[in-house]
């Protein structure tokens, strides 16, 4: 049972990565379209203060953006702004520091924003981890599940009313999801989301990364139900060569490192889904969409279960104490 429970999600991620990394070597990286300036617009990135989080937000900052990189390393959260500045770009760029593996921290970082009287068009919530070792927050959650899903879910949820109003018809904010291929082979264990029966890093983050997706379904449904002019999309790099892979098995991260410089996209390629679902004219009004290399795809069969998707969400308005509307 144990070894079904750890081989089997480790078979499946590795395999949705060996998928990923054909299709690189056989097409090209997406280019983005020309993209029109966003001057004025506000936007959150959680995790911008490296890898494809810090291109995002240098270039929405250099669409005219005001950008709030939201992370946890403040040193380099103030490098990440000075580079920014440093190139002359028409937006502006600020760091503010948010926990996402506590949601007492995602609380005051939502509350710190709201007490500025801002409005938000844009939210990237793109912060995430792969393949720690087993480790539990101090509020009893498993890292991969609070930092790449619930931590995201909770920030959401408390910046949602401020999304709504500052959205309109032709002018959407925007919600975008940072998700991966490897939620092909992810598995919601809704008696089990912190994974204390038989862990395993990589079904665990597999998991995250699954309920980001059922998370961008099911949000713009009742989105779209209530009217509101916000747009929700779930987004797929590909594979990129950042800090992501440093918890690869030894072997892995040997073999990682010269494969990486050929076949995987760099941290600015991979940014450019992100920024196209949250730029670009030909996005305008959509959601509900998973986007990789530029293209609506296809996600997992269990991503489109309208069920799974009510009981997830339910769920994690109880885990993080709102009421679920």
């Amino acid at each position: 049972m144990w070894l079904v429970s750890v081989l089997g999600p480790l078979l499946k991620l590795y395999f949705c990565g060996i998928r990923v990394l054909i299709y690189q070597m056989l097409n090209k990286s997406f280019t983005l379209p020309a993209l029109t300036k966003q001057n004025g617009r506000v936007a959150i990135v959680t995790g911008g203060t490296r890898g494809m989080g810090y291109e995002t937000a240098r270039h929405l900052a250099s669409l005219g953006m005001h950008v709030i990189i939201a992370g946890n390393e403040r040193e380099e959260g103030k490098v990440a702004v000075k580079k920014i500045h440093g190139e002359g770009t028409s937006g502006k760029a600020e760091y503010a520091f948010v926990d996402l593996t506590s949601l007492k921290s995602v609380r005051q970082f939502a509350q710190s924003f709201r007490d500025r009287g801002l409005p938000l068009h844009l939210l990237v919530n793109n912060a995430g981890t792969m393949l720690v070792p087993e480790q539990r927050t101090e509020e009893g959650f498993e890292f991969h599940f609070v930092l790449n899903y619930l931590g995201h879910f909770l920030l959401t949820n408390l910046l949602l009313d401020i999304l709504k109003r500052s959205g309109r018809p032709g002018f959407c904010s925007k919600i975008v999801n940072m998700s991966s291929a490897t939620h092909y082979a992810g598995i919601m264990h809704m008696d089990d989301l912190n994974r204390k029966i038989c862990y395993s890093s990589h079904g665990a983050y597999a998991q995250s990364k699954l309920g980001l997706v059922l998370l961008t379904y099911y949000l713009q449904e009742q989105l779209t139900a209530g009217g509101f002019s916000v747009t929700v999309n779930a987004v797929d790099p590909g594979m990129v060569d950042t800090a992501l892979y440093d918890n690869l098995w030894s072997l892995a991260q040997a073999m990682k490192k010269p494969v990486a410089k050929i076949l995987f996209r760099t941290p600015a390629e991979g940014a450019s889904i992100t920024v196209y679902a949250a730029a670009a004219s030909e996005m305008e009004g959509v959601g509900g969409c998973y986007l990789y290399n530029g293209e609506k795809r296809e996600s997992s069969e269990s991503s489109y279960d309208a069920e799974l998707q009510a009981k997830l969400w339910k769920t994690s308005c109880e885990l993080v104490g709102i009421k679920s509307p």
